[in-house]
C-alpha cells in the first residue's frame, strides 16, 4: 500500500470540490488572492489566514491557562485575576501572538510542503528511502525553524504576566527594553523546551493527519469535508497539547524571568516539580484547558488552510 500518512498535496487535489454556490465580490477577490499566489506560495497564505482566525477566536483562553501555567492555580482563580486585571487588558500581549503565530503557523505549513517536495526530489527517486521517513524529516525541519520566531512567544509571556505590567506596556516597548538592556540572547530565553516541542509534534501532526482523516465517515459534501478537517486537526492538536504540556509549563516558568542566568530546562522543571509538591496533578494544572484549548484552536487552523486550499 503507498504511503499517504503525510498528506500531500496529491491527495488533495482528488477531493470532490463541490460547489461554492454564487459568490460575490469577496469570493472572487479570493480567487483573484490565488490566481496571484506560487502553487507554493499559497500555503503560506492559507497557513497565516487560519492561524490569525484562530487568535481572535481563542486569545482569551490562552490568558487563562498561561495564569494556571505560571501559577499552578485553578481555572477560576486564573478567570478571576483577569477578571481584576479588567476589560481593557483582556486583549493585553494579543499582537506577539498573532505576529508569531500568523506567520510561524505559515512557515509550518509553507516549509514543510517545501522541504517535503525537495527532500522527496533529492532523497526519494531511487534512494529507498520510505516517503514517511522523508516527510517526517521535512516536519521535523519546518517545527525548527519555527524557532526563529521565539521572540514573540518570550514577549507575549512577559505581557501576559501581571507581575510585570507595570514595567512593559506593549509589545514595541518590551521588545526595546529586552533589546537595550539585556540584548538578543534574553529574547530567546526558553529557547530549549520550544526546539524540544516543535520537531517532534510538527512529525506527529503531520504524519496522523492523514490516517485520522481516513478513520472518518466519508465526507461526499464541502461542509462535509470542513467537519471532517476541524475533527481532524482538533484531536491531534489536543492529543499533542497534552502530551507536550510539561514542556509548555517549563518554557513559561523559563521566560517570567527577565536577566539573570539562562537555567537548563531539566533544572526549571525540577523547580516546578518541587514547588508544586512533587505532583503530577499540579504539574499538569491547566492541562484540561489546554486540552479544549488545542481541541478549538487546531480544529479551526486545520479546517480553515484545508478550505482555503481549495478556494485558493
Amino acid at each position: 500500500m503507498a504511503v499517504t500518512t503525510m498528506d500531500p498535496e496529491s491527495a488533495r487535489t482528488s477531493q470532490p470540490q463541490g460547489s461554492l454556490g454564487k459568490s460575490g465580490g469577496s469570493l472572487l477577490s479570493v480567487r483573484g488572492l490565488g490566481a496571484a499566489l506560487t502553487p507554493r506560495g499559497k500555503h503560506y497564505a492559507c497557513g497565516s489566514i487560519a492561524a490569525f482566525t484562530n487568535i481572535m477566536v481563542t486569545f482569551p483562553i490562552q490568558k487563562v491557562l498561561f495564569r494556571q501555567q505560571l501559577h499552578g492555580v485553578r481555572a477560576r482563580e486564573a478567570v478571576g485575576q483577569l477578571q481584576r486585571d479588567g476589560m481593557r487588558n483582556l486583549y493585553r500581549g494579543l499582537l506577539p501572538p498573532l505576529l508569531q503565530k500568523t506567520t510561524t503557523v505559515a512557515i509550518m505549513f509553507g516549509l514543510y510542503e517545501d522541504f517535503s517536495h525537495v527532500l522527496l526530489d533529492q532523497l526519494s527517486t531511487g534512494s529507498g528511502i520510505p516517503e514517511l521517513v522523508t516527510r517526517s524529516f521535512a516536519a521535523a525541519l519546518a517545527g525548527t525553524a519555527e524557532a526563529a520566531l521565539m521572540p514573540f512567544e518570550r514577549v507575549q509571556t512577559l505581557l501576559q504576566d501581571h507581575r510585570h505590567h507595570g514595567r512593559f506596556h506593549n509589545t514595541a516597548h518590551t521588545f526595546r527594553t529586552l533589546l537595550s538592556e539585556y540584548g538578543v540572547k534574553e529574547c530567546y530565553r526558553g529557547l530549549v523546551p520550544v526546539l524540544i516541542r516543535n520537531g517532534p509534534s510538527n512529525m506527529l501532526f503531520f504524519g496522523l493527519r492523514g490516517p485520522i482523516k481516513e478513520q472518518l465517515p466519508e465526507a461526499s459534501s464541502r461542509a462535509g469535508h470542513l467537519v471532517n478537517d476541524f475533527v481532524c486537526g482538533g484531536v491531534l492538536g489536543a492529543a499533542l497539547g497534552i502530551m507536550f504540556y510539561p514542556l509548555n509549563v517549563v518554557k513559561s516558568r523559563a521566560q517570567s524571568q527577565v536577566g539573570g542566568a539562562f537555567r537548563p530546562c531539566g533544572e526549571v522543571l525540577m523547580t516546578v516539580w518541587r514547588e508544586r509538591g512533587g505532583s503530577v496533578a499540579m504539574l499538569f494544572r491547566g492541562a484540561h484547558l489546554n486540552y479544549h484549548r488545542s481541541l478549538l484552536s487546531w480544529g479551526i487552523i486545520n479546517a480553515t488552510y484545508e478550505l482555503l486550499l481549495k478556494v485558493f
